[in-house]
């Protein structure tokens, strides 16, 4: 079976994982690429697909809000599971748990269309500096939030592997 497992990045760590997903489905035995989302020339060559985004402001990225909005009738009638990575492991205290709920929540409302996507994941990526205006800086450090490389390969591992075993049910 041919998976794409698109993204859209800002920073890179996205691709990261797409790709460290893509693997997995290719050790798994399935075809996948790990392609980003604006340059899929396609979508109909795929007939199962991963999704995710770097998450701004609580919200995927345009560029892959637009696939889903170009797509819709595809990724209706094909298995679909999407990711989002954000910062919620760069959060400390009562502010990581609280904040990963909502931001999940608040995540999968604003995508667009009816997808009936089989699972989602609010994943931890990258978070350095740079990343941040000085405003998102001075609000990050003085909510206690850390930088670093948050990203769980272990669980993304896992859920690579949930997905090639759903995948090899169909």
């Amino acid at each position: 079976m041919n998976v794409l497992v698109g993204y859209a990045t800002a920073h890179g760590s996205t691709r990261e994982i797409a790709e460290h997903i893509a693997a997995c489905l290719a050790q798994a035995g399935l075809k996948a690429d790990a392609r980003c989302m604006g340059e899929v020339d396609d979508p109909d060559a795929y007939r199962a697909y991963v999704l995710g985004s770097a998450v701004h402001g609580q919200a995927w990225l345009e560029q892959a809000k637009d696939f889903l909005r170009l797509n819709d009738d595809l990724l209706q009638m094909r298995p679909v599971w999407v990711f989002s990575v954000g910062m919620p492991a760069a959060l400390r205290g009562p502010w990581r748990k609280a904040a990963a709920r909502k931001e999940q929540e608040v995540i999968t409302e604003d995508l667009p269309g009816h997808i009936p996507y089989r699972s989602h994941r609010l994943l931890s990526g990258v978070i350095r500096p740079g990343h941040l205006p000085v405003t998102g800086r001075l609000v990050f450090r003085l909510m206690g939030c850390r930088y670093g490389d948050f990203r769980d390969w272990s669980a993304i591992d896992a859920w690579s592997h949930d997905i090639a075993g759903e995948l090899a049910r169909i």
